[in-house]
């Protein structure tokens, strides 16, 4: 029986291309346990691993963890993302809005 989570690491998973033998060697797990998060109902997952998870599927563990929280894999991402920003150096927030300035004059 899937779960929220499980579902959503497998769908977070599959949209990156990763195989679960490359899930599991990017987070620092096993194969079986990250098939058992996707597949099965554990009781409690470590915060440890699904914040490894998280990390490498670009997204957060809140989002992984909540059952409530059925926003687009693409906002949590971009949520993943701005958490990063806001912690980032003032030269280097200033060259990413530089580049995207330049980006977005081609549209």
């Amino acid at each position: 029986m899937s779960t929220p989570l499980g579902d959503k690491i497998r769908e977070l998973r599959k949209a990156k291309g990763y195989t679960l033998d490359k899930l599991a060697e990017l987070a620092d797990s096993s194969k079986s346990y990250i098939w058992e998060l996707e597949n099965k109902d554990p009781p409690r997952p470590s915060a440890d691993k699904v914040a490894k998870i998280a990390a490498v599927l670009g997204v957060t563990a809140d989002y992984l963890i909540d059952p409530t929280e059925t926003v687009k894999v693409e906002d949590a991402t971009d949520s993943a993302f701005f958490r990063k920003y806001r912690k980032m150096d003032p030269t280097i927030k200033d060259k990413i809005r530089r580049m995207v300035d330049l980006m977005s004059e081609d549209e």
